[in-house]
């Protein structure tokens, strides 16, 4: 069959062979969790319960209060031990629940199934994603019912969903797709009734022929279709799936709103479909852990606020001579300080090996590697420069936003400048400085 993909992008190995046929193994939750109120893109969510308080499985124990947040659920039963600041993924301490486990699992009393999920309206179906605090699950985090909810003005008329899984290594969604692949369809299916789009695509890469050959054969009974694309980092960024998958390409500084266009990924079908018909909250999620200084490599699902520590014990431990260890994928992933921080519902991976040192930077040669790689067709070496000697508008005349630092120039580049690094730095400040001007 043929396949299909998007201009420029690079092909690293993809060493997935470690977990992909590794069925996803469920890891008992640990004495304590420490659940933090920001996991998601947006404002953090506002803390509902105290210290001394008992809670529930599935209870909500953080509100969102803005458009742009996600609440939070306790992901056991049992004591909470503190609301304050506990080491966090994305770099320092965040405002956490932390509760001391029961090990009773006890469910909170209001969750309730719905007999016939298909029969609820729009409405109804995005009110239960908010109320279950669902975000993409592909390691973005934004609040699924904002994407359920097109703008005013905004008709979808296509439902992508998101089965590459182009990061190396990561084979959750793989997993997520060979064993549940009606609960992912039916997830689906709710998309298309929430957004009122008639057409659904679900994309996989040629790596995963035995997932889109049983997607292929499940999907018959619903108003979809599979592609198959091609395996090349990064397949699965939103924009480039979107252009492979219809030849559409959403504007500068635009959403796929814009082209009629929502995009899912498969862990997130499927948490829509657990919250919908099962009334279950996002309290845990799929997840790899590997890398080759992890001794057991796995495919876990871990409740949110499991320490690292916890799930590497899990598997066995670290190998002795580990000196990375990274959240999410090699290529996007973020580098951490230390094990002691939770799963987050963000947390696609659990990763660990032995680097090399440092390599030396060079003064960049203008090979135009980075162009020629870039999957957003940007500059990056000019957009490194402006950030470095503080030309922060020009850098956004030269579409530093669109950057979705997926780390092909950097990979690409012979002289080994950070430029994600860079390019990171220089939004950030860019961001801080709009925020400053509106305050």
């Amino acid at each position: 069959m043929k396949t299909i993909t998007f201009p420029h992008g690079i092909h690293p190995p993809v060493y997935k062979e470690p977990t992909a046929e590794k069925r996803i193994e469920t890891m008992a939750p640990p004495e304590k969790v420490f659940i933090p109120l920001h996991q998601h893109f947006g404002a953090p969510a506002e803390p509902l319960v105290k210290k001394g308080d008992e809670v529930y499985l599935g209870q909500i124990i953080g509100e969102a209060k803005a458009l742009f947040s996600a609440s939070v659920h306790a992901s056991v039963s049992g004591k909470v031990l503190a609301v304050d600041g506990y080491n966090h993924p994305l770099g320092k301490p965040l405002l956490s629940v932390s509760i001391a486990n029961d090990g009773q699992d006890r469910l909170f009393p209001d969750l309730q199934e719905t007999k016939d999920a298909f029969s609820l309206s729009p409405d109804e179906i995005r009110q239960k994603v908010k109320e279950a605090g669902i975000v993409g699950l592909g390691g973005a985090a934004f609040p699924t019912t904002v994407k359920l909810s097109p703008p005013k003005g905004k008709t979808i008329d296509t439902i992508i969903i998101n089965g590459c899984e182009c990061e190396p290594i990561l084979t959750s969604d793989y997993r997520l797709m060979l064993e549940y692949p009606e609960d992912i369809l039916k997830g689906t299916e709710l998309v298309r009734i929430a957004t009122g789009a008639k057409r659904i695509i679900v994309g996989i890469e040629d790596n995963k022929k035995k997932a889109f050959g049983l997607l292929q054969e499940k999907i018959q009974d619903y108003t979809g279709e599979i592609v198959l694309l091609k395996t090349k980092y990064p397949q699965g960024a939103e924009k480039n799936l979107i252009y492979a998958a219809l030849r559409r390409e959403v504007p500068r500084g635009g959403l796929p709103f814009d082209v009629g266009v929502v995009v899912q990924n498969v862990g997130t079908v499927k948490a829509i479909w657990d919250a919908v018909s099962k009334g279950k909250p996002l309290y845990e999620r799929a997840l790899t852990v590997s890398g080759n200084g992890i001794k057991e490599p796995k495919n876990l699902l871990v409740r949110i606020g499991t320490t690292f520590q916890n799930v590497v014990d899990f598997c066995g431990g670290f190998e002795e001579s580990v000196n990375i260890l990274v959240m999410g994928g090699p290529m996007m992933g973020l580098s951490q300080w230390t094990s002691d921080v939770p799963v987050i519902k963000g947390t696609s991976g659990i990763l660990a090996w032995t680097a090399p040192d440092p390599s030396i930077e060079y003064t960049c040669i203008r090979c135009g590697r980075c162009i020629d790689n870039c999957p957003m067709r940007l500059v990056p070496t000019q957009l490194m420069k402006y950030v470095r000697f503080d030309h922060l508008s020009e850098a956004e005349n030269w579409g530093i936003q669109d950057c979705v630092e997926c780390g092909c120039c950097q990979y690409t580049c012979p002289a080994n400048i950070p430029l994600v690094h860079w390019i990171r730095l220089g939004k950030n400040q860019i961001m801080s400085s709009r925020r400053r001007k509106s305050a």
